[in-house]
């Protein structure tokens, strides 16, 4: 997966002098684009990575390896001939990393294109007639499982088995509809010939679009994308290259606005449709774009148009979004059937749901709650928006509102700014070392808070995840040191304990004509603990557990991932009401053994775990039926766990609301945030703990009594 990354402001490691294109070509001959990408990419590795492997044969091979999976997951595509014949290239990644042609990437780029055509001639030849459900036989899913086929009936078969198991699930989902429908119901006299006719048509469809997504999304600059990024990530899991528009999109991810036309779109079969407009957006303001609206071609300006038949949504969104006061035209075909040209100029749009948004839990106690989806910070404008100020206007709200504890709900936050995450957690502690940052070959630099002030001295928790990363481990592992807080949630978090800095490669060599080179997100630091631990691969241990199903994303599950280790602590001095968390932990243990939703929760990730590891399925309709039974049985369990959490009392503070007007999205986004977390297992244990940390927080004389 990827996570957002902390970019701090550091000291630019690299230099273009230290690039030096010695052996990218002579005058006569300059290199090509990707030849100038990949030496750019092989130094900055070398002489700008925090901890740099050797860019040699071993690398290389690794390198080769990762980048044909990447191509193949599934291993349907390419035969192992066609892995035998390219072998010999796959250690000639580090010379092209020097210098070399790229002829590793152009050989195996020449015959994937030739091995996805033949495959899309395959998969409509097999789905053209019926599958025989009687037979026993068995296919496995798990490319992990499998090897690549031997030859062209080896890969037809692949398929074949494949495609049989997609109309299985389809004809089994149509059998079932079949077996509800009403009397009188057209469905009720379908023959089961008829419906596995049905359901391979509904494969069909299904693998048509696959095979239009490839075609769309995988051109030789893609695929050469994924070639450069299979380079970075062997170095370590957060070294990534961006081409134009994916550092575009980061950059707008980090800054919590981009600028576009402001419409929610989806994907509706193989068409992009519009969901809703944005209030005081460029389209609202438009007024020619409709919701259902269905946007067939999209052009730059004047530009040739570009058909998006086909594409993912977040592909179409590249073409739409650009640079602000440009225009972009749209071809839109209208719920009427009309087919129309509307061209819009881009403009700001700030998506709100990035952002920090706090409510209130009424109940034993009146407890603040802040959901924090990221460490967001707009770092090309200084008015921007940043995660520090923005949570500490909500504890300012929720003070006035005369909360007795606060909740920060980091669950799913994968990070970002650093210097965010250090000015947040000056909120909660006076002055004092918030993290420790190494950086390649020097010594620890400790960032501190160095305001004395603390915004809140109340009771504390921070809620996570196994998606907890990087700035959200830093915020919870100093808290944890300082004593400050108690979090609660998965035995550890994400492990990210790197630090990442984005560098454009067009700084280091112009292109002439104009275009761009994408950018390099280089680690460059490494995070530790106040108290020396680092956060890299162990992430933070969690003073409260609780059961959840987010397991194997964790950055230990990654073998290109670099080694926990320690250094010296920084000192610090503890809260000076120290949290209890021993008593915290084995009050909310006693309550989730009595807990009819945690026992059920429980037995139902254990029945969740060994249905990941089933490794062959059933091909027989019988037998397949019979073990989705058993399965679907098991899963109907865990769905009916919110069933039997009480439902909790969460409200918007007033002047939220009245922020909100009489947007009529805005207010329905906000009535579904709030109705997701009135039934939340995890939020109302969390809840319980902060019960308990009040009542314990209270003077004697003042506890209440609890009920």
């Amino acid at each position: 997966m990827r996570l957002k990354v902390i970019i701090p402001v550091v000291l630019l490691s690299i230099s273009a002098g230290v690039l030096a294109f010695n052996k990218l070509g002579h005058a006569d001959d300059p290199p090509g684009r990707y030849e100038v990408i990949m030496n750019l990419v092989g130094q900055m590795l070398k002489e700008g990575h925090y901890q740099p492997k050797s860019i040699d044969d071993a690398f290389s091979k690794e390198v080769f390896n990762k980048y044909v999976r990447s191509l193949d997951v599934e291993k349907k595509f390419f035969l192992k001939s066609d892995i035998t014949r390219l072998e010999p290239l796959a250690t000639h990644i580090d010379d092209e990393l020097k210098g070399a042609p790229v002829d590793c990437f152009r050989n195996i780029n020449t015959i994937i294109k030739q091995r996805v055509a033949e495959a899309a001639a395959i998969y409509p030849e097999l789905l053209s007639k019926p599958f025989d459900f009687t037979v026993d036989e068995k296919v496995t899913l798990d490319p992990e499982k499998l090897d690549y086929p031997a030859d062209e009936n080896a890969r037809k078969e692949a398929w074949r088995k494949v495609l049989k198991y997609r109309t299985l699930e389809k004809l089994t989902d149509l059998q079932e509809l079949r077996d509800k429908a009403k009397d009188g119901d057209s469905a009720k006299s379908k023959t089961d010939a008829q419906l596995e006719s049905e359901a391979r048509v509904k494969v069909k469809q299904l693998y048509d679009r696959y095979f239009e997504r490839l075609k769309n999304r995988q051109n030789d600059n893609d695929r050469f994308n994924l070639y450069v990024n299979a380079i970075t990530t062997t170095m370590d899991p957060h070294t990534d290259y961006f081409p134009p528009d994916e550092k575009r999109a980061f950059e707008e991810q980090m800054a919590g606005k981009f600028f576009g036309i402001g419409a929610q779109l989806k994907e509706e079969g193989d068409r992009i449709k519009v969901i809703s407009i944005v209030t005081g957006s460029p389209s609202w303001k438009q007024g020619q774009l409709k919701a259902n609206d269905v946007i067939q071609k999209v052009a730059q300006g004047n530009a040739e148009p570009v058909d998006i038949t086909g594409y993912p949504v977040e592909d179409a969104v590249k073409l739409i979004r650009g640079k602000k006061g440009t225009p972009v035209k749209l071809t839109v075909k209208s719920v009427d059937g009309t087919i129309k040209d509307i061209t819009i100029v881009r403009d700001e749009i700030v998506t709100e749901e990035t952002f920090a948004k706090s409510a209130i839990i009424n109940g034993q106690h009146k407890i603040g709650y802040i959901y924090l989806p990221e460490f967001y910070a707009d770092f090309n404008d200084r008015n921007g928006a940043r995660s520090a100020e923005d949570v500490a206007k909500e504890v300012a709200k929720l003070k006035a509102e005369k909360v007795e504890g606060i909740i920060l709900d980091l669950r799913f936050n994968g990070g970002g700014s650093l210097q965010d995450v250090v000015q947040m957690a000056g909120l909660f502690i006076p002055e004092g070392p918030v993290v420790q940052v190494r950086s390649r070959g020097g010594d620890a630099v400790v960032l501190r808070d160095r305001d004395k002030n603390v915004q809140y001295d109340g009771p504390l928790a921070i809620m996570v995840n196994e998606y907890s990363a990087s700035a959200s481990e830093i915020m919870a592992a100093a808290m944890q040191d300082y004593k400050r807080a108690v979090i609660i949630g998965s035995g550890q978090t994400f492990g990210k304990g790197t630090v990442q800095r984005l560098f454009n490669l067009d700084d280091f060599y112009p292109v002439k004509d104009g275009g761009s080179l994408g950018a390099l997100k280089l680690t460059q630091q490494k995070f530790y603990r106040a108290n020396g631990g680092s956060t890299q691969l162990k992430g933070v241990a969690s003073d409260v557990v609780l059961p959840d199903p987010y397991y194997d994303v964790a950055e230990r599950k990654d073998s290109d991932a670099l080694a926990w280790d320690e250094i010296p602590r920084a000192a610090l001095t503890p809260w000076i009401n120290p949290v209890p968390t021993e008593a915290l932990k084995k009050n909310s243990e006693k309550r989730m053994a009595n807990s009819p939703a945690f026992k059920l929760l429980n037995e139902n990730l254990n029945t969740l775990k060994k249905l990941e590891k089933q490794e062959t399925y059933s091909l027989n309709l019988q037998t397949f039926k019979s073990e989705q039974k058993s399965n679907s049985a098991a899963l109907k369990k865990y769905d009916a766990v919110n069933d039997k959490v009480k439902e909790l009392s969460i409200v918007n503070i007033r002047s939220d609301m009245e922020k909100l007007g009489n947007d009529s999205s805005k207010i329905a986004r906000n009535k579904d945030w709030i109705k997701v977390r009135t039934k939340d297992i995890y939020l109302d244990e969390a809840v319980n703990v902060m019960n308990d940390l009040i009542a314990m927080s209270l003077p004697k004389m003042e506890r209440k009594p609890n009920r």
